[in-house]
């Protein structure tokens, strides 16, 4: 029985607001489009893009960022924080979850740069690498019905800036043996002849030739929808961003091989019971922190909980609290 070929769509976003570029993304994830993946291409102007999990205060330096005229953004996947302005460009690959493929998503970008003669490999969790230095950051989320991945590409990204706004952990920067985290990535303007536009021909090409099916247009426009300005206003929003974080204080920090963690934990000392508890991570499995925090929030600090899976970063977790 012959499987019948992927229909491919592309979208090529045409202004750099983060909050309308996400939600957009986030409309095409959750508006499921059978045997369909989308590549959304896009770029925003001077941003700092934190994980879902992540405190916007200990990963970036929100108020030297606003006062430059920046954004701050959180986005609906896991993972750690990015710089994006217009010398980088991002893609999105939302996918039916019976034909979403990271290896093929992958495969789609590394082709693309071979045309420029690079030679490119996917590295650790969530990266892909020249010469062993990142130029591409990959974070992915799942609904019912359809896979997202999505991912940088640092092309002539403004390096004093993205080291002025990100702050990176010292342990994470040990981990990697780097002084800093310039020095650990790399914009492929550097090694080639190469801009954030030229390259978009050779992603739509590969994107077809990897999926071996010719791509229909979407314009960007007809996705404007009212659904999505509402959405994005709302992921643009003070209380969105940095509401519940505002009075975060870490009472326990670990990084583990998953990712890094910090729990802040208000406890009622009286009846020794775990009152709130709210948790900024990197892991790129946001479900297991949710599922986390809520198996935690009402436990007794005295007695260990039961934990109802073998999953391991909600096991690292518990032991870090108790």
């Amino acid at each position: 029985m012959t499987q019948t070929r992927p229909n491919l769509q592309i979208i090529i976003g045409n202004q750099y607001n983060p909050y309308i570029n996400l939600a957009v993304e986030s409309n095409l994830l959750d508006d499921y489009l059978p045997n369909t993946v989308t590549m959304f291409l896009w770029k925003n102007s001077k941003t700092v893009v934190i994980g879902t999990n992540q405190n916007p205060y200990s990963e970036c330096e929100v108020e030297a960022l606003l006062n430059d005229g920046g954004h701050v953004s959180r986005r609906r996947t896991g993972g750690g924080a990015v710089y994006h302005d217009l010398g980088n460009l991002n893609f999105s690959f939302v996918a039916d979850k019976e034909i979403y493929d990271v290896k093929k998503q992958m495969q789609v970008i590394q082709k693309a740069l071979l045309n420029f003669n690079l030679t490119t490999e996917v590295s650790g969790r969530n990266d892909i690498t020249y010469e062993g230095r990142k130029f591409s950051g990959n974070a992915f989320a799942k609904t019912q019905y359809q896979g997202l991945h999505h991912g940088t590409i640092l092309i002539k990204t403004d390096g004093e800036r993205l080291q002025k706004f990100l702050k990176v952990k010292p342990a994470k920067l040990h981990k990697h043996g780097v002084k800093s985290v310039a020095s650990r990535v790399i914009n492929l303007s550097e090694v080639a002849d190469i801009t954030s536009d030229n390259i978009i021909p050779h992603l739509i090409r590969a994107f077809e030739e990897v999926y071996d099916n010719k791509a229909k247009v979407i314009e960007f426009d007809s996705l404007l929808t009212e659904k999505t300005m509402n959405l994005s206003r709302h992921i643009g929003s003070n209380e969105y961003l940095f509401g519940k974080w505002k009075e975060f204080s870490t009472k326990k920090s670990e990084t583990f091989d998953w990712g890094s963690v910090d729990i802040d934990l208000n406890i009622d000392e009286e009846i020794g019971i775990i009152k709130d508890i709210n948790i900024a991570s990197d892991s790129l499995e946001p479900a297991a922190i949710n599922a986390a925090m809520e198996l935690l929030k009402g436990a007794n600090i005295k007695e260990t909980p039961a934990i109802p899976s073998d999953n391991k970063i909600i096991s690292d977790i518990i032991g870090l609290v108790y």
